[in-house]
């Protein structure tokens, strides 16, 4: 397959990152094993009539906005500790060099390294994604239906595209209607801050790239207009544009702009193809605008206006002889969501008829759209489970499965008119399938199966569901995952994973990585606690704004539940979760340290109430629906003020802890993390280890490679099993 030329982006500026040498101050430390220590500087903030001292409010660069585009203009001083704790990590870990090697090369034995997607049909093509052996990002290819591998093309080249770069993801991808044009939106510094290029598939490149964007985009019909989404200088998706192919960038037209600075921005495209979908949203919150895609300079109309904690989502649905929008609500009261259906010419809300009646404690999740049948995700008592309706007859029925606890996945595919569809199913012990599924014969074809090469006998481990009683006489379910012949008489270390925000449903699903922990005789533990969704939406709702301390007292009581049950002791418990549960592993462990034995926070999120108070950051009023707003709202100042793990840090005994960080992170800033660990190493009082490590060449999701990655969490596994006494 020939590697196309066009695929040339304008000239990105690289972060500094890793490859800076160390201050001769944080070598001298990091030699001595001796842990750095941030500068105090008072600094005292009054709101509400009540005075916080901050004393490390220094570590937030001023020129912070900058930072995350050029990461080279960090503060000298602020890089130096930062750089000063990753050389203390760096050499308390230093004699776990040798068991992260081991760890990495495992995890990279159980990837099927030139791993192939199930190819999705769209017309005279196949598109799919692929991996070449011993390579870090993917391709996207292409090839002439039922013409096998001969004439296959290659789209865009992932690694070739990243050649020479420390960073560099990928974060939408696609083709033009016409199949002559191929698009992709790439991040090179892991700021989240995108550039779009579009170019002739197998030929040169049209215009300049689209800077600054968020990264989604959609084709119009006639295969020459752009829409997508563009970032402000707050890292919001403040508006769509749309561009005419060829056009300078700069001359692109403003077709939505969003001005509550509480709402963000998206762009989509119906599975019909018949319209341009632009929503404006927060956490509780949307409103959607339509564009006929065969009119694309056609002005949006909106479906519904916007209405406070009112959300949905829309179908277009074709069957029989008309046409209709299906719109996924929980409008009415409808807590856990319906389906309701709407006329094309007058879809709002006064026209909304149930075609799925709200059922309580049953929480429709999304929906999959055909010409003839609608197939839906849901989730009832925490598993998920997917029911097909017959447009025409109204029959309905559901795809059945048996383990115990698993995952189920919708995949979106190009044609409308299809009667299959395609799903992923996996368990804590079974690797990922995918099925086609056939809604009218309702057969099932196995298309993929997850391939482990080194070798995975699903027979050598258990999984069991559990429940424990939150004080308040909730039910908390915890899945569990572990090795057959590991002691369950509380003796073995458990790692408990958590997360409990935004109605995030934490999925029972297979992990290859987890299994270097569980063949080393850990248990494995989901607590799936208040704050995500997984027994409904009511149970989102009792864990976020002046109830978000259930889900803190949610996970304790799991980890209580654990210890009664002699599947774990107290002090051999490693708690982890990263970014809102890294937050989630900051209040637990000022809240409870004399239960764990560990603490990992990756990109934790521990420093609420200054985020929360300081509107201009990235994300802070549109996360005022999910934490409350403390600058208006004294009550939610107070509740974020009681759990802020940063501002609850104190002369206490902690456990062993490693915080992790990037320095590109428009989510969960640098300073942060960076603030928890200064606090922490100066008022704990035992001598357990305390460690930060930043990446500097990465955002929130760490290290963009497919291997790279692996070295990020061969060092977490590392910490743990060192703490614990395993790192032979």
């Amino acid at each position: 397959m020939a590697r196309p030329k066009w695929f040339e982006l304008a000239a990105v500026c690289s972060s500094l990152g890793g490859a800076t040498p160390l201050s001769g101050n944080a070598m001298s430390k990091a030699a001595h094993n001796e842990a750095p220590k941030a500068a105090r500087r008072r600094k005292q903030q009054t709101r509400h009539g009540i005075a916080r001292i901050d004393h490390y409010a220094w570590l937030k660069d001023d020129n912070w906005q900058a930072v995350m585009q050029v990461p080279e203009k960090l503060d000298r001083e602020i890089r130096e500790y930062l750089e000063a704790e990753n050389a203390y990590t760096e050499t308390w870990l230093a004699d776990t060099e040798t068991l992260r090697a081991d760890l990495f090369a495992e995890m990279r034995a159980r990837i099927k390294e030139d791993d192939a997607s199930v190819p999705a049909t769209d017309g005279d093509f196949e598109y799919y994604v692929d991996y070449v052996s011993g390579g870090q990002h993917p391709r996207y290819c292409r090839r002439p239906l039922g013409g096998g591998e001969a004439g296959a093309e290659i789209l865009l080249d992932g690694d070739f595209e990243a050649e020479g770069e420390a960073y560099f993801n990928i974060s939408g991808a696609g083709h033009s209607p016409d199949h002559r044009l191929f698009a992709y939106a790439a991040d090179r510094n892991g700021s989240e801050r995108y550039a779009i290029q579009v170019g002739e598939i197998g030929g040169a490149g049209i215009g300049a790239a689209i800077e600054g964007a968020r990264g989604d985009f959609a084709w119009a019909n006639d295969s020459k207009t752009l829409f997508y989404t563009e970032l402000d200088d707050n890292h919001r998706p403040w508006c769509v544009k749309r561009l005419r192919l060829g056009d300078d960038p700069a001359a692109a037209a403003m077709v939505f702009e969003e001005k509550d600075a509480g709402f963000f921005v998206s762009i989509g495209k119906s599975q019909s193809n018949r319209f341009i979908e632009i929503t404006a949203h927060d956490h509780t919150t949307t409103e959607v605008h339509l564009i006929d895609a065969d009119a694309p300079d056609a002005p949006p109309t909106v479906v519904e206006p916007r209405h406070r904690d009112r959300e949905y989502s829309i179908a277009h649905m074709r069957f029989g002889d008309g046409e209709r929008f299906y719109i996924l609500t929980n409008a009415d009261g409808a807590e856990d969501f319906k389906i309701v259906e709407a006329p094309l010419e007058a879809p709002g809300h006064a026209n909304w008829q149930d075609v799925i009646a709200h059922q309580a404690g049953r929480l429709i999740r999304s929906m999959a759209e055909f010409s003839g049948h609608l197939a839906r995700l849901e989730r009832i008592d925490g598993l998920p489970r997917i029911i097909i309706r017959d447009l025409a007859s109204g029959a309905e029925h559901a795809i059945e499965f048996d383990e115990e606890a698993y995952e189920l996945g919708l995949l979106p595919g190009y044609e409308f008119s299809a009667t299959s569809l395609r799903f992923t199913y996996s368990s804590m012990t079974t690797p990922r399938r995918t099925f086609d599924y056939d809604m009218v014969s309702r057969s099932r074809v196995l298309r993929k199966q997850q391939e482990v090469p080194s070798g995975h006998d699903a027979g050598d481990y258990i999984t069991k569901r559990l429940f424990a009683k939150a004080a308040d006489g909730a039910m908390v379910p915890i899945s569990l995952l572990a090795r057959a012949d590991t002691p369950m008489d509380g003796s073995a270390p458990l790692l408990l994973y958590g997360y409990g925000s935004y109605g995030m449903a934490m999925p029972a699903s297979f992990s290859t990585n987890r299994l270097s922990l569980v063949d080393r005789g850990f248990i494995y533990a989901i607590a799936h606690i208040r704050g995500g969704t997984e027994r409904g939406y009511g149970w989102y709702l009792d864990g976020k704004l002046d109830k978000k301390p259930n889900t803190f007292n949610d996970f304790i009581a799991a980890a209580e539940h654990l210890i009664a049950s002699r599947l774990a002791s107290p002090g051999r418990i490693a708690i982890h979760g990263g970014s809102a549960g890294g937050m989630l592993v900051g209040a637990a462990a000022n809240m409870r340290p004399d239960l764990w034995g560990a603490a990992v926070g990756e990109v934790p999120f521990v420093d609420v109430l200054n985020t929360m108070c300081d509107k201009d950051l990235p994300l802070t009023p549109p996360e005022w629906p999910e934490w409350g707003n403390p600058i208006e709202d004294a009550a939610a100042y107070a509740t974020i003020r009681s759990y802020s793990p940063y501002d609850n840090v104190a002369a206490r005994d902690y456990p062993p802890i490693l915080a992790t960080a990037g320095l590109t992170d428009p989510r969960v800033t640098y300073w942060e993390p960076a603030k928890w660990v200064a606090k922490l190493r100066h008022l704990k009082t035992d001598n357990n280890p305390l460690l930060l490590r930043t990446n500097m060449e990465a955002g929130h999701g760490g290290a963009s490679g497919r291997f790279d990655y692996l070295d990020e969490v061969a060092i977490v596994y590392g910490f743990l099993l060192k703490v614990f006494g395993m790192a032979k």
